[in-house]
């Protein structure tokens, strides 16, 4: 593994590239561009994937979105759903440049809300020949669930506020600790595990400090991951969810998509896991590359 940069736009956005233990300049490789959950970094599960599917022979880029992590782009700690697809086609732009990948074997592999972004980002960007999400969440409609109107409505006072010269409100995406998380008395098994794998030494990572600007809230609101889907997407798609449910919706995102998919499809449940079993979790992740690894080697 190797740190690279590529552009989108004007600034850098850092990555990491993975390639096989038998990497040889001089051969052609499929490659795989890998998108990390919202508040998630390329070290974290993306990069998990990214490393396990080197190990079976592809190159595999992992990389921090813009205005996240080591990513350039102002203002920080923005979640800007058009900007993440954006980062996806910037990633294949970056691959098509490297002489060992062959340009007509890119694939993606998107993990929760990066699964969405993945997915979105295939409907446009043809150059990507095969999809997978692993929990993939469509981000948009998650964040409607609730008082959105008056999410909407904070979000403008707080715009206003900080055009006028008020701080910027930078909110935390889950409780910053297991005790935070315990003193809310929260119970849902997605928040819950969310605590456990980005707060604590399981999966806590630098580059993700667990901050959100709350005006890009409203970009994500109006985001549907799988709008046109039926349409624009004709390449082949591996879906691959927990089979226990949680708040993030993850497992009835990919229900309702292979639901709407009319490409080549395929849904893998993997009984007994969690959303965030599928992040990290040895057997989980096993299950999951399993069936991702034949479908890559298939299409690509």
């Amino acid at each position: 593994m190797k740190s690279v940069t590529f552009k989108n736009r004007t600034w850098d956005v850092a990555a990491e590239l993975h390639v096989p233990a038998d990497f040889d300049e001089s051969k052609k490789y499929a490659a795989i561009v890998c998108v990390h959950p919202g508040s998630s970094c390329k070290g974290q599960t993306a990069g998990l994937y990214a490393s396990k599917l080197a190990e079976q022979g592809f190159v595999a880029i992992a990389f921090d979105a813009s205005f996240q992590g080591e990513s350039g782009g102002e203002p920080r700690y923005i979640e800007d759903p058009a900007t993440r697809v954006e980062d996806v086609r910037c990633a294949v732009d970056y691959l098509v440049t490297l002489p060992y990948i062959d340009e007509e074997k890119i694939g993606v592999l998107g993990v929760c809300a990066g699964g969405g972004y993945a997915v979105n980002a295939a409907m446009t960007e043809h150059r990507i020949k095969a999809v997978g999400t692993v929990v993939g969440a469509n981000i948009g409609r998650l964040n409607r669930e609730g008082d959105v109107i008056a999410t909407l409505e904070a979000i403008g006072k707080q715009r206003t506020a900080e055009a006028r010269g008020a701080e910027p409100l930078i909110n935390n995406w889950i409780p910053n600790s297991i005790e935070e998380r315990d003193a809310a008395g929260i119970t849902d098994i997605d928040v819950s595990q969310a605590v456990d794998y980005y707060r604590t030494p399981r999966g806590k990572n630098a580059c993700a400090p667990n901050k959100l600007r709350f005006t890009s809230v409203g970009s994500v609101i109006a985001f549907d991951a799988f709008h046109l889907v039926e349409d624009l997407l004709t390449q082949p798609i591996q879906i691959i969810v927990g089979s226990v449910p949680g708040a993030f919706g993850s497992l009835k995102d990919g229900q309702e998509l292979y639901a709407r998919v009319k490409s080549e499809k395929g849904l893998f449940v993997v009984e007994g896991a969690t959303h965030y079993d599928l992040y990290d979790q040895p057997e989980s992740v096993a299950k999951a590359v399993e069936k991702l690894v034949p479908f890559y080697k298939k299409h690509l």
